[in-house]
């Protein structure tokens, strides 16, 4: 029995009518009948939703595409088909309008039948809309069959190797909305318009039919609703098409930052001045301009791209989306302030589209194509569908033939017989159209490519892996790029990961391994550690200032990076806030004043100044807030105010310390209260800390810790001499420590207990532990080290599994790399103890890493409390080491337990070593002696 919908009376209208027969999308799926051929509830007729991709729905067969690259019809790929029924009813007032049945997508070949009889010719192609005049195949006033049949696989070979044969899931079924199209017999079936900055409007309108003595009458409306401008044109004579021209006078233009639209309403009239039919299509005024070997001109002002890549997907869903959901892709990369995105690789939904004309996203809207090509035939006709359903987007910037070599070079033409705006054509990292896209060119390389005559602008770069790629080396590439006169930017690989919810495998995210795991944001928009440093570098406001006393003036030194607002447009939410120290009872962020300033007269692309009340007395840092012309949080800094009482603070006055010691053969014992500190006279190191009856495992400390890229040689260089040095590019080497321990100083200083360890002919030189009278610990240590190193510091061991949270004031929530300092803001943060597996499991921000700024940190323990006080401003805590994936493809670090580290490592991205990825991915040459000091308290539950 197949499904049926009641479609309501419609009258004949001179608009057109749209009439659902799936769902819109994800969120409301129409049940239709259905019925696998192999694979999960195969080989039955029961219901599925519509739109859906039937995996997600518990048919079929999952299948990755990459396992099959350049075989169009390998064995073993999943094969199965899906046929469809759905019956509806058709008003008996529909009768003498033209009825079209509109596929939005469906993957991939499809054949549609309509009581029985064929709609038209079989469809190939996944991503595209496609459509058939079915008005003589309806049944008016009566119940109508729908039936379709869905192949997985393409009967075509181009097909399967442009869409099928990549580097993402591949999916069946009718994944985007279907739906009727009612108008009037004789009516306008698409317009395309050219709307330039200068006010001039020209529109290619076309009739379905020829229709005598026929005009089309224009009419523009700004955004509230009001006219400005109307023009009558007369249709071809004999023919069915006419151009319209017009002019708004100075309009509002179209931007990704000043997202102005306007409506043009379109109405076919009749000899007689009736409406015959009327359309209304939403536009902007924008030009786009490529300047030979100089850039891309938007409005004739030239822009920078901060774009990312974006597949259309959700693991419960896959490809299906709803309009909610393509708008939340859409905040999720302007709060990024990102202001491009490329559909990699094929068309999105409409809805996404009219997300970024509304939003403000410039948008590369791309044909199939990942590494194989349509055939001719075949791009004829898809590009046909892609341009005609998106002309009228002033989001869309460019159009893209393919990506990496997916292109065919005999398409390249047929773009701009559907766009009278002639918007440019590119390949995907190739050299065309006077744009250079190369992907993955390390940071030297990419200045070499920059030396071209083209304008460089890689369509993916910075490729994403786990916690590595897109921000990591961001801050380097991002400098070198929008300095350049011949780069406007590019796109960052890519937005999310793509992992798909297994309801054949008991629900978990499967990411394919580090296939689909490449997200800035997690699958479900988890958002990792990079978001927030490409949100800094990218924020089009800049504070240029690195450092604030306490006796600053409220003058900041400002950048406008905007390419068309003015300054004046943001508002600043400034705060100065007093932090808690490690060992007050209530830790709580005090506001001690507030207020907001109006950004200042600073044109874009230029540099100003801001002024915001001074600071206040007992302040030790200032929040500032940047607010964009919309309401937007562009981001929020937090500037620590040097010389106050956090950054000065040192241990509390104390009376004389009560300690006292004693000696065995073995170890030197210090008691103060009820705590007492046991260190081991072999090495020198604390080997016991116990507070009354409970030891504390905090232990093996401080040691030396040194480690560098396994690859490489003592002179930095990739080590030529080791036959497996390509090998070891993701794995590092620990320096070991000769140094000898040779013995114990004790004295008493002003009253305290000092006991120091001396070293000799190694790292280690010294380590004084000075033992206050409240049983607080303070350790002065020094070290030398000479040479290249990519790890550095000293550190202590604790057991990972006994750890329960951590609190800190520093730079946080999440953990930095030499190579993404940005993005992390001075504050009070806590979180619980994770240990997520990247690419499986998507727990953020991380527990473990390595943490900046670090004032003080309190690691909550089953055992109690160790608190650390960092007096070494440039020195790192780190918390463990960073884990990688399952499959270790971007580090595998030395175990480095609790640690003060004046050198961490870099983070390699997917294809490049850190070594690739520009200045401050590089390892660090380091001379002579380091020393740092650091506060101990314990507290035992």
């Amino acid at each position: 029995m197949a499904c049926t919908a009641s479609l309501g009376a419609q009258t004949k209208v001179p608009v057109t009518t749209r009439h659902y027969l799936s769902g819109t999308g994800s969120d409301d799926m129409v049940q239709w009948d259905f019925f696998c051929t192999d694979g999960r509830n195969s080989n039955k007729w029961t219901k599925i939703g519509v739109p859906s991709c039937w995996e997600l729905q518990g048919f079929g067969k999952f299948q990755y595409g990459i396992g099959f690259y350049g075989k169009p019809f390998p064995e073993g790929i999943a094969d199965e088909k899906g046929m469809y029924k759905y019956e509806f009813d058709v008003p008996a007032q529909w009768r003498g309008n033209a009825v079209e049945l509109v596929f939005e997508a469906s993957m991939t070949d499809t054949e549609v039948k309509v009581n029985g009889r064929k709609a038209g010719s079989k469809h190939q192609g996944a991503f595209y809309r496609f459509t058939y005049n079915v008005t003589d195949l309806l049944k008016y006033g009566k119940k109508n069959l729908l039936e379709v049949t869905v192949s997985k696989e393409s009967e075509n070979a181009g097909v399967n190797l442009a869409e099928r044969r990549a580097d993402y899931w591949n999916f069946g079924g009718i994944f985007r909305p279907v739906f009727l199209e009612v108008r009037p017999a004789v009516n306008i079936s698409r317009v395309a318009i050219n709307a330039t900055a200068d006010g001039a409007f020209v529109t290619d309108c076309y009739l379905n039919m020829a229709a005598a003595n026929t005009k089309v009458r224009t009419v523009i409306f700004d955004a509230k609703g009001k006219k400005v401008a109307e023009e009558v044109t007369p249709v071809k004579a004999g023919g069915d098409w006419t151009t319209v021209t017009a002019r708004v006078q100075k309009p509002l233009l179209w931007s990704a930052e000043t997202p102005n639209l306007y409506k043009a309403e379109f109405s076919l009239l009749a000899a007689d001045g009736s409406v015959l039919h009327r359309e209304t299509k939403s536009f902007g005024f924008r030009t786009i301009e490529v300047k030979e070997s100089d850039g891309m001109y938007i409005n004739g002002v030239r822009v920078n791209i901060r774009g990312v890549n974006r597949h259309s997907f959700r693991p419960e869903t896959g490809r299906t989306l709803s309009k909610a959901k393509n708008i939340e892709d859409v905040l999720l990369i302007k709060d990024m302030n990102m202001n491009s995105v490329r559909l990699s690789h094929y068309p999105a939904d409409p809805e996404f589209l009219q997300a970024c004309d509304s939003l403000g996203l410039y948008v590369m809207s791309e044909l199939g194509g990942w590494h194989g090509k349509y055939d001719t035939p075949t791009g004829v006709k898809l590009i046909k569908s892609m341009v005609e359903r998106d002309v009228n987007h002033p989001s869309v910037i460019w159009w893209s033939n393919g990506n990496e070599k997916g292109w065919n070079t005999e398409l390249d033409g047929e773009f701009h017989k559907h766009d009278p705006q002639k918007r440019p054509v590119i390949h995907p990292q190739g050299n065309f159209g006077g744009f250079e896209t190369m992907h993955y060119r390390s940071y030297g390389e990419s200045q070499e490519y920059m030396r071209l005559p083209e304008i460089f602008m890689p369509t993916e770069f910075l490729h994403g892996l786990y916690d590595g790629g897109h921000g990591a080396g961001l801050w380097d590439y991002w400098e070198m790029m929008r300095k350049h006169p011949r780069c406007i930017g590019g796109f960052l690989w890519v937005l999310a990961d793509e992992g798909v919810k297994r309801v054949d495998m008991n629900n978990f995210i499967d990411n394919q391994g580090n296939f689909g795991a490449d997200g800035i944001v997690g699958p479900h928009h988890e958002k990792e550690g990079s978001y927030f440093t490409i949100k800094q570098i990218w924020n089009p406001v800049q504070v240029m200032n690195t450092k604030l006393t306490t006796a600053f003036d409220g003058v900041l030194q400002v950048e406008n990076r905007y390419d068309f607002l003015n300054l004046n447009t943001c508002t600043f939410a400034w705060k100065y806030v007093r932090f808690p120290q490690a060992t007050d009872a209530q830790k709580a962020v005090k506001v001690l004043k507030s207020g907001e300033a109006k950004g200042s007269n600073v044109a874009p692309h230029a540099a100003g100044t801001l002024q915001i009340a001074p600071a206040v007395k007992d302040a030790d840092a200032l929040l500032l807030t940047a607010i964009d012309a919309y309401g937007k949080e562009l981001f929020t800094w937090s500037f620590k105010l040097d010389n106050s009482s956090v950054a000065a603070a040192g241990v509390d006055p104390q009376k004389a310390s009560a300690a006292t010691y004693s000696e065995t053969a073995e170890a030197l014992t210090v008691k103060v209260g009820d705590k007492e500190y046991t260190f081991c006279k072999k090495d020198g190191q604390l080997k016991q800390v116990k507070l009354g009856s409970k030891l504390m495992s905090f232990a093996n400390g401080p040691r030396f810790i040194g480690a560098r890229r396994a690859d490489r040689s003592l002179d930095q260089f990739y080590n030529h001499d080791d036959e497996k040095a390509k090998e070891k590019d993701r794995t590092y080497t620990e320096f070991t420590d000769a140094a000898r321990f040779t013995g114990f100083d004790v004295k008493q200083e002003s009253g305290v207990l000092v006991v120091t360890a001396n070293y000799k002919l190694g790292n280690l030189d010294k380590a004084q532990w000075s033992v206050l009278a409240d049983g607080t610990l303070v350790l002065d240590y020094t070290y030398n080290f000479s040479g290249v190193v990519d790890l550095m510091g000293i550190c202590f061991d604790y057991p990972e599994e006994k750890v329960l949270s951590k609190q800190w004031l520093g730079d946080g929530p999440y953990r930095v790399w030499q190579n993404r300092l940005h993005g992390p803001q001075y504050n009070l943060w806590e979180n619980d103890y994770n240990d997520p597996v990247p690419g499986e499991s998507f727990t953020y921000p991380e527990f473990k890493g390595y943490f900046a700024n670090v004032s003080w940190m309190n690691i909550r323990t089953r055992e109690g409390v160790i608190s650390i006080t960092n007096h070494t401003p440039d020195a790192y805590v780190g918390v463990y080491q960073p884990r990688d994936g399952r499959d270790r493809l971007l580090y595998t670090l030395p175990e480095s337990g609790i640690s003060l580290l004046n050198v961490i490592p870099a983070v390699r991205n997917k294809v490049n070593a850190t070594d690739l990825c520009g200045p401050s991915s590089q390892p660090r040459w380091v001379s002579g002696a380091q020393q740092g000091q650091i506060v101990l308290r314990f507290q035992a539950n």
